[in-house]
C-alpha cells in the first residue's frame, strides 16, 4: 500500500446553505451549495438566486475546489529501463494497482499506457510502447510487468527521443483528455537523442497538450535526471512538476504525489445566458495545485431596461485545464428583476347637471394598467355610481400590483345647476279662499315656481310698464291680488284672508323666478284684469 504525505492549503470546511451579501442596492441574493467536505471537487455555491432592481448588481464569492486528478486523464508511464533501474521498475510493477487506483478513484474514466526507453546503442529498445492506452488495468499491469532493466551504453539516455515519440503519435491519446506523461529515470539524456533536440521535444509536447511529471530516481548509479536542468525545463514548459524519489522504493509514492499535485488551471465560460443578464468573474483564470481551491468573485448585473418582473437565468461552467469536469463544476444563476413601476391609473374629470337637491348620480370610467400584471381594477373613492353633491368633489382612484406598488390618479366631479326654474301664476283664491271657477275677473293669482335643485326659488313681480319696479322675493305658493291702474302708484301691501299680498301696477304683472344658482326662469305674464269702465 502506498502512503503519501501531502500538504494542502487551508480550505473551507463546509459548504452549506448560506446568504451572500449583495453589493447592488435592492438586491437580495441567496446562494445555495450542496453540503460537502472541502475536498469534494466542484463549485460552491452551485446555485445563486437573486432579486435585484433594474440596473442593479451584486457580487458572489465562488470557490472552485479542483479535483486531485484532472478530468478524463490519459496517463503514460514512461520508464527508463536501462540496467540501473531494476529495483525502481520492480517497485512500479508491485505498486501499479495502487498507482492506478489513486487515479481511477478520483476519475473513473482514466486510461493508462506504458512506454519505455533506453539508449541509442540499445537498438529497438531505444523506445517501446509496452501497453497502448487502455482502461483495462490488467493490460496496463501486463505492460508494466514487461519492463526489464538492461542496456544503457553510456551515462546519458534517450529520453528526448522517447518524449517526442509519445507526443507525435506513438500513443493514441483520446480527444478532449488530460494528457500526462509520468517520466522517471536516474540519468540525464542525450541532446539531441536520435536527432531530437530538447527544444523539438518540448515543442512537440506542448503542441500535443501533454503535461510532464518528471521523477528523478536516486539509484546511486546514474547522474540524475535533472543534472543539466533538462527535466526541470521540460516540466516547467509543459505545466508539469519535477520531483525526486529518494530511493527506488519511493518511486511509486512520488508517482502518486505527482499525479495528485499537478498545477491546475480553472477557467470559466457562460452557457445559455439571458441576453439582458451580465455575468463575469474577476479574473479569466486561476492556477492552483490540483485538489486546492481556486477562488473567484462573480459579478451579476441587469441593465436598466431589464424586464421588470421577469426572470433571467445563466449557467456558468468552470473548466479544469480547459476540460468539462462534470456537473459539479456548473453553476446556475437565477435573477428575478424587481418590479419598480407602479400601475398607471387614469380617471377623468366629469361635469353633470344636478337632478335633485342632493346633486346627481355620476357614473365615470377609471382604468389601471400595470407593466407586469396588465389590466387591473382600480378602487375609487367615492365610487362610480355614487350621488355627488352640487359643486366639486375630488375622486381618488388607486390600484396595487402584485409587487405591492400603488398607482393613483384624481379627478374632479362637478355637479352644476344650469337649468332655470319654471314660474307660473294660475288663478288664486280670493280673501275668502274661493278660487274662481273660470277666468280671473278679479285679479287673484297664485305665484308658483319649480326647480330641480332649489326647493324654494325666489319669485319677483315686475311691472311690465316700468321694468325697474319689482316686488318680492316671494316664495312659491304666495297668493296675490293684482290691480292695474295707469295712473296709480305701484305698491305691494299685505293682503287679507287667503290673499297674502295686494300689488298695484301700472302695466301687466311679469313673474320672474330665480334659483339659488342665479338661473332665471322665462318670464311668465300674469295679466291684470282691466278696471271696469
Amino acid at each position: 500500500m502506498i502512503h503519501v504525505l501531502r500538504t494542502r492549503r487551508p480550505t473551507l470546511q463546509h459548504r452549506g446553505r448560506r446568504v451572500v451579501a449583495a453589493l447592488g442596492a435592492g438586491a437580495l441574493v441567496v446562494a445555495l451549495g450542496t453540503p460537502a467536505l472541502a475536498t469534494t471537487p466542484g463549485v460552491a455555491p452551485s446555485t445563486v438566486t437573486a432579486s435585484i432592481l433594474p440596473g442593479g448588481s451584486f457580487n458572489v464569492g465562488k470557490t472552485v475546489t479542483t479535483p486531485e486528478i484532472p478530468p478524463r486523464p490519459d496517463v503514460v508511464l514512461l520508464a527508463d529501463t536501462t540496467g540501473s533501474m531494476g529495483a525502481a521498475l520492480a517497485n512500479v510493477q508491485t505498486q501499479l494497482t495502487d498507482i492506478t487506483n489513486a487515479v481511477t478513484s478520483a476519475q473513473p474514466g482514466a486510461e493508462f499506457a506504458v512506454a519505455s526507453y533506453k539508449d541509442e546503442t540499445d537498438g529497438a529498445g531505444l523506445f517501446s510502447v509496452n501497453a497502448p492506452l487502455t482502461g483495462v488495468i490488467a493490460d496496463v499491469q501486463t505492460g508494466a510487468n514487461s519492463l526489464s532493466a538492461s542496456g544503457g551504453g553510456d551515462l546519458h539516455e534517450g529520453q528526448l527521443n522517447a518524449l517526442n515519440q509519445v507526443a507525435t503519435g506513438a500513443i493514441a491519446f483520446r480527444p478532449g483528455s488530460t494528457r500526462i506523461v509520468v517520466w522517471f529515470g536516474d540519468a540525464s539524456g542525450h541532446d539531441p537523442s536520435n536527432g531530437v533536440t530538447e527544444s523539438a521535444a518540448t515543442s512537440a509536447l506542448q503542441a500535443a497538450g501533454i503535461r510532464v511529471i518528471a521523477i528523478n530516481v536516486e539509484t546511486g548509479s546514474g547522474d540524475g535526471l535533472d543534472v543539466s536542468g533538462q527535466a526541470s525545463r521540460i516540466t516547467s514548459a509543459t505545466g508539469g512538476t519535477f520531483q525526486n524519489a529518494t530511493s527506488s522504493a519511493d518511486l511509486s509514492n512520488q508517482i502518486v504525489a505527482g499525479l495528485t499535485n499537478l498545477p491546475t488551471t480553472v477557467t470559466w465560460q457562460l452557457v445559455d445566458c439571458a441576453p439582458l443578464l451580465n455575468v463575469s468573474e474577476d479574473v479569466l483564470s486561476r492556477t492552483v495545485t490540483s485538489g486546492s481551491d481556486a477562488t473567484f468573485t462573480e459579478t451579476v448585473s441587469a441593465p436598466l431596461d431589464a424586464p421588470q418582473g421577469g426572470t433571467l437565468t445563466c449557467t456558468v461552467q468552470f473548466l479544469v485545464n480547459g476540460l468539462d469536469a462534470g456537473p459539479a463544476f456548473t453553476e446556475t444563476i437565477t435573477v428575478h428583476v424587481q418590479d419598480v413601476t407602479p400601475p398607471v391609473v387614469v380617471v377623468d374629470d366629469k361635469t353633470v347637471e344636478a337632478t335633485s337637491p342632493a346633486g346627481a348620480v355620476i357614473t365615470y370610467p377609471a382604468t389601471a394598467v400595470d407593466n407586469v400584471d396588465g389590466t387591473l381594477t382600480p378602487t375609487c373613492t367615492p365610487p362610480s355610481g355614487s350621488t355627488f353633491a352640487p359643486g366639486a368633489t375630488t375622486v381618488t382612484c388607486t390600484a396595487k400590483d402584485a409587487a405591492g406598488l400603488t398607482g393613483s390618479d384624481t379627478a374632479v366631479m362637478r355637479v352644476v345647476d344650469t337649468t332655470p326654474p319654471t314660474g307660473s301664476c294660475p288663478p288664486g283664491p280670493n280673501p275668502d279662499g274661493v278660487v274662481p271657477a273660470s277666468g280671473n275677473p278679479d285679479g287673484f293669482y297664485r305665484l308658483l315656481a319649480h326647480d330641480a335643485v332649489d326647493s324654494s326659488p325666489d319669485l319677483y313681480v315686475v311691472d311690465a310698464a316700468a321694468p325697474t319696479v319689482r316686488f318680492g322675493p316671494y316664495v312659491s305658493g304666495t297668493t296675490i291680488k293684482l290691480t292695474q291702474a295707469t295712473g296709480a302708484t305701484q305698491s305691494a301691501k299685505p293682503g287679507t284672508g287667503a290673499v297674502n299680498w295686494k300689488i298695484t301696477l301700472k302695466g301687466d304683472a311679469q313673474l320672474v323666478a330665480v334659483d339659488d344658482a342665479g338661473n332665471r326662469a322665462t318670464v311668465a305674464t300674469c295679466l291684470v284684469p282691466r278696471p271696469p269702465k
